[in-house]
């Protein structure tokens, strides 16, 4: 598996195993199933894992993996992992957040996974009425700086907060959005300011949920409610990217072009991504090691510019997601901010 040193001396896999999938909003989670999983993942090369504070017993999953193989990471029999958590305040604590409280959930992300000190924090703000997402990446910061915190890294932040908070002094090392063939909101104005602060992407969202993938071409339109959460968030962005009969379109061009690299859908949409400017990885929410095979593909080509004008010519018929990053998702009252979950951590 590719590998790119996300910050000097930093090195991650190109592919990162996302964690929301095991949070219990994609159905029954098998603990034994999900630890063999991780292990075959890492023997693989894909060493970086994905979770938050938020997905339910994720982190607590990834710290009971590096316990049960703990002495083959000690004699090398594994290599090496990144764990990536992400900072969610709850909605109904962004007014009087304070640096304690902070502190005192960075400690708990320590004790679920058993480290002395957690990778990269990923730092969320659900709304920005509420003007303490500054001081509180400040705060990160400065437990960065007594070593709880190895890099400080930010999620679904607009471009004019990503420059407020670097002008108040926060060394941002990641920047997780969600980007892939359907949703390009990140170009318009946050490639320009990742590319000079050196601010690689983290990009969820590449395969959609799994709609960028063989099984919906020529597929009907599945009728809500939908199988899982992925599902329900990522069939809106169809709508706003022009429709299920565009989207048709969209995942037959990747079709044609996958038959040339013997690949399949949702390779091509990978590596889409992953040959976009200021990328660093993607995160692929793989449920089980069935998948392994053909993630390890990624390695095995690359798209040619005329690949490219491909995809990028039906991206151009799209009518959107138009405005800035993550816009959508913030307004609660819309019908993509109605379906998030925006006080997990509460008790």
């Amino acid at each position: 598996m590719e590998r790119i040193e996300l910050q000097p001396g930093y090195s991650i896999s190109r592919v990162i195993k996302g964690g929301w999938h095991l949070s219990g909003g994609h159905g029954k989670i098998s603990e034994k199933q999900a630890l063999e999983d991780m292990y075959h993942f890492v023997r693989a090369g894909i060493t970086t894992f994905d979770c938050a504070d938020i997905y339910t017993g994720v982190e607590e999953l990834i710290g009971k993996f590096r316990k049960k193989y703990r002495d083959q990471f000690i004699a090398g029999d594994l290599p090496s992992i990144q764990i990536h958590t992400k900072y969610v305040p709850d909605y109904n604590a962004l007014a009087t957040l304070t640096k304690d409280e902070t502190s005192r959930i960075i400690d708990r992300s320590l004790r679920r996974l058993g480290v002395e000190r957690l990778d990269v924090v990923q730092f969320a703000w659900w709304d920005y009425q509420f003007p303490k997402y500054i001081d509180t990446a400040v705060h990160l910061s400065e437990l960065q700086k007594t070593g709880k915190i190895r890099f400080v890294g930010i999620t679904n932040f607009d471009s004019k907060r990503v420059q407020e908070l670097l002008d108040a002094g926060v060394k941002i090392a990641a920047n997780q959005v969600q980007y892939s063939v359907l949703d390009q909101r990140v170009e318009a104005e946050m490639t320009a300011l990742a590319q000079n602060h050196n601010i690689p992407y983290l990009c969820y969202g590449a395969l959609a949920g799994g709609f960028l993938s063989d099984h919906y071409l020529n597929a009907p339109d599945p009728s809500p409610p939908y199988e899982n959460r992925s599902l329900t968030k990522y069939r809106l962005i169809i709508d706003e990217f022009g429709g299920f009969k565009l989207f048709q379109k969209a995942l037959q061009v990747l079709r044609d072009i996958a038959d040339q690299y013997n690949v399949g859908i949702a390779e091509v949409a990978c590596k889409y991504i992953l040959q976009k400017p200021a990328v660093g990885a993607i995160i692929v929410g793989a449920r089980n090691r069935n998948h392994l095979e053909n993630l390890q593909k990624l390695s095995g080509f690359t798209l040619a510019a005329t690949d490219l004008h491909a995809i990028n010519t039906i991206v151009a018929q799209s009518k959107g997601p138009t405005g800035a990053f993550y816009e959508l998702e913030r307004d609660k009252t819309g019908k993509h901010g109605s379906i998030m979950k925006y006080n997990l951590s509460e008790g």
